[in-house]
């Protein structure tokens, strides 16, 4: 079922059927543990609930999707799929490589069929390995709490909040790049950041905060009213670092989808996108095209002359929920 998907995606690749029968999970997570690397995918597949009422099948998922995205290998192992064997594998191999579970998905037959009383479940859950984390939760706290201010100021006909040298944490002091991203109801609503480090993080965030509210030229002003639905995002950028390629399919196969913010030279034109625009653009070419309509040119531009690529990785974090 799987594999129209990998076609999509992925293009080219090869597979390697692993079937799972009474074998302990551990120890083939254990065995397949050595054999992976960063160009390797492990997917399990499996349905959920099988043949229930719509609200029995639900309850029943809800937990499995739990278990599955919290790494319980303890509850995984009460659950129903009838792929639970190789789930359990996955479990055991994400937590011997720290990875992180994100749910992408959940239905039931129901919402295809119609048909409320035998239904079957699906899910699709992601594991990946999380970037480095540089800040603590209170630092972070700290920064997030200092954009939701600045909105609340600026769109109120106010300034930037002044915070005292001895209430900023000594690494929010420190100079280095950030964006802020605003988003409402899950749309972009604004974005504005710096490339390179030329201010304390702190006070970076605060400035980026003020212009993606009411200097991203794509957008009207963030109006005071909006606060409530406008949700917060901060990047803070390594420094970008030269990409050497010898061609446009070098270039390609350099990328790292969903870890490489990319800044785009064409000429005296720039362009950037951070890794998270990955998740819109997944492919590759269309990623360096619409890269390339952004810094002013066609989108084969990247393929031309007097081009240069600049990479950089973001620490990224949101709040919670919007408004606050």
């Amino acid at each position: 079922m799987p594999v129209p998907f990998w076609q999509q995606v992925l293009k080219s690749f090869q597979i390697l059927p692993v079937v799972i029968g009474e074998a302990d999970p551990a120890q083939a997570a254990k065995a397949l543990a050595g054999r992976i690397d960063d160009r390797t995918i492990v997917v399990a597949s499996s349905d959920l609930s099988h043949y229930h009422t719509y609200q029995a099948a639900k309850g029943l998922d809800d937990r499995c999707v739990k278990a599955i995205c919290d790494l319980d290998i303890e509850a995984m192992a009460g659950q129903e799929a009838c792929g639970k064997l190789p789930i359990l594998t996955l479990l055991h191999l994400a937590r011997q490589k720290g990875w992180k579970a994100q749910l992408l998905d959940y239905r039931n037959s129901d919402d295809v069929t119609g048909d409320k009383d035998r239904v079957v479940g699906y899910t699709a859950v992601a594991f990946y390995a999380p970037a480095p984390e540089n800040l603590s939760a209170s630092e972070r706290k700290f920064l997030l709490d200092l954009a939701r201010k600045t909105l609340v100021s600026v769109t109120g006909g106010g300034s930037v909040p002044d915070v005292a040298e001895k209430d900023v944490p000594p690494k929010l002091a420190e100079k280095q790049a950030c964006f802020v991203t605003l988003t409402k109801d899950g749309a972009l609503r604004g974005c504005i950041g710096h490339l390179m480090a030329m201010e304390p993080l702190h006070r970076a965030v605060a400035e980026n905060a003020l212009n993606a509210a009411l200097r991203d030229p794509r957008f009207p002003p963030v109006q005071a009213s909006e606060l409530d639905k406008i949700k917060i995002e901060i990047s803070v950028l390594t420094a970008p670092q030269p990409l050497v390629f010898s061609s446009p399919d070098d270039l390609l196969s350099k990328l790292h989808p969903n870890e490489d913010g990319v800044l785009l030279h064409i000429g005296p034109r720039t362009a950037t996108f951070l890794p998270q625009v990955w998740a819109q653009i997944p492919d590759k070419v269309k990623f360096l095209e619409h890269l390339s309509q952004k810094a002013g040119g066609e989108p084969s531009a990247w393929r031309g002359k007097g081009v240069s690529v600049d990479i950089y990785r973001v620490e990224c974090f949101e709040e919670e929920h919007a408004g606050h």
